[in-house]
């Protein structure tokens, strides 16, 4: 390094020189890389391996990892928690760059990708583990998310919305298999989302106009 060999003095000349000259200063050839900013949103919409998929096909989004949330059992596992007896819900945890897709745009992915008019269920997986929610990561998101469930209601698309707005609490990663399912059992996977009628009952919701009085 240029500056182990030159006394100060004459190592601070050389950076004045460069500083007045305009010259790159070879003495601070560190490079700052900034990192991209990332985010993170937590939703649940009963399968979690459904709505990995539907989340990891938007622009801007760097990752989805599926897993458990909003219980008090510490380290639950599948079976746990499918069994309705830890307090968990199915999740996925979003990772995300805000100056690619912002929080209000995943949120209207989250509403297209659920059936807000159940309690305790999704499609065909009945229970508290399979309800649907917004787990909010700050203050920011909790407004976000509380609007876009009011202009919902708004609407009047539906009598009632079941899906519940929470503070996020722990995270627990889902066992690896579960982890892209779609992508690595595409055979099963299609045959688990067909059988269980999502894609149906996602068109009857979102479709459904309420009638003028």
């Amino acid at each position: 390094m240029l500056r182990a060999r030159l006394p100060r003095t004459l190592f601070a000349t050389v950076l004045a020189l460069a500083t007045l000259t305009g010259l790159p200063s070879l003495a601070l050839a560190q490079t700052t890389t900034s990192k991209p900013v990332t985010e993170e949103a937590v939703f649940a919409g009963g399968c979690f391996w459904c709505m990995e998929e539907a989340f990891e096909k938007i622009k801007g989004v760097s990752d989805v990892e599926s897993g458990y949330t909003g219980g008090k059992t510490p380290d639950p596992d599948y079976n746990a928690v499918s069994s309705g007896r830890t307090g968990h819900v199915e999740v996925i945890r979003v990772r995300y760059d805000p100056s690619q897709v912002n929080y209000e745009n995943l949120l209207k992915a989250f509403w297209a990708n659920i059936d807000p008019t159940v309690n305790n269920r999704q499609f065909c997986d009945v229970g508290e583990q399979y309800r649907s929610a917004i787990f909010y990561m700050n203050d920011q998101q909790r407004e976000s998310a509380q609007k876009s469930k009011r202009d919902l209601e708004k609407i009047g698309k539906f009598p009632k919305i079941y899906t519940t707005i929470e503070p996020a609490q722990r995270f627990y990663m889902a066992e690896e298999y579960h982890q892209d399912f779609y992508k690595k059992n595409p055979l099963r996977y299609k045959f688990y989302k067909t059988s269980c009628g999502r894609e149906e009952r996602l068109n009857e919701v979102w479709a459904y106009q309420p009638a003028k009085p």
